[in-house]
């Protein structure tokens, strides 16, 4: 059997509402998780998958548009929405001329994932594993206990794989990939839920952001190179240029971020410009 040939998109148009007042400035897709900005946690994957450059891979963008430009620029094929997001639906859509016959692999921004024992892209490699370029494939964590909805008992985990079949149909209007591509193939009986074997966690609220920067630190404390410890910090994020001379614990220094002397965070996010959000982690 043949392989189909494949892209990628990583969706980096939403405005982050839930994560304000972080997201003000910056928009969701750069928020740094790790000292890596979200966007480049997609990219990477894609990059392990062998999908790289702007032929291979594209970025749209809508909310603050021209930073998420600037810092895709040369990586990948950029997709502006000028008069505001399109949804995950939409966002695809508006790239069908680039996508072109392809089966499109479609990633959220936003999406944390980690495994252990696999590389970033080996990692969700399953999806593209024996695909027959025919049907809608989603990537799945079980539900929570107690969650009604999902997908035969599961939740979106992040990344889907649509066939050229269903991008040809896909409304170039504002919409979401649930209504238009994940049930439509759910009830044709060309839905597959492929299980993600690592961590996922959506990191659209500060409490579930602050979760996904602590598990990236692995329990102990994330030191970018040209940051400046002179405190106390146990089980955090320090970004690039960062000062911290006070005490932390279990919180994110964004890069260029400062706390003071005799100043102390816990489960906080502390942004460049001063910004302090109180953020209790998920269990």
């Amino acid at each position: 059997m043949t392989t189909p040939e494949i892209c990628g998109i990583v969706l980096a148009a939403g405005e982050g509402q839930r994560l304000r007042p972080l997201t003000g400035a910056v928009p969701k897709a750069l928020c740094p998780v790790g000292n890596l900005p979200l966007l480049d946690h997609a990219l990477r994957r894609l990059a392990g998958l062998g999908l790289t450059g702007p032929d291979r891979v594209a970025v749209n963008a809508a909310y603050l548009a021209d930073q998420v430009i600037t810092h895709a620029t040369g990586r990948a094929h950029l997709s502006p929405e000028p008069d505001g997001p399109l949804g995950t639906s939409g966002g695809v859509a508006r790239l069908r001329s680039w996508i072109d016959g392809r089966g499109v692999l479609v990633g959220n921004a936003d999406a944390y994932l980690a495994d252990p024992f696999r590389d970033p892209g080996k990692d969700i490699a399953a999806l593209l594993s024996g695909w027959s370029g025919d049907t809608v494939r989603m990537l799945t964590k079980p539900c929570f206990p107690g969650d009604t909805g999902g997908f035969s008992g599961n939740r979106f985990a992040g990344f889907s794989l649509l066939p050229w079949r269903y991008v040809t149909d896909l409304p170039d209007q504002s919409d979401n990939l649930v209504r238009t591509a994940w049930r439509p193939a759910e009830s044709e009986g060309a839905l597959e839920l492929i299980a993600y074997e690592g961590y996922y966690l959506d990191t659209g609220t500060p409490a579930d952001y602050l979760t996904a920067n602590l598990h990236a630190a692995g329990g102990s404390t994330l030191l970018d190179p040209t940051a400046t410890l002179t405190g106390t910090a146990t089980e955090s994020v320090i970004g690039a240029g960062a000062q911290v001379a006070g005490t932390i614990t279990r919180s994110v220094i964004w890069p260029g971020a400062t706390v003071a002397p005799g100043e102390s965070l816990t489960d906080a996010i502390r942004a460049t410009n001063g910004l302090t959000i109180q953020a209790t982690r998920q269990s």
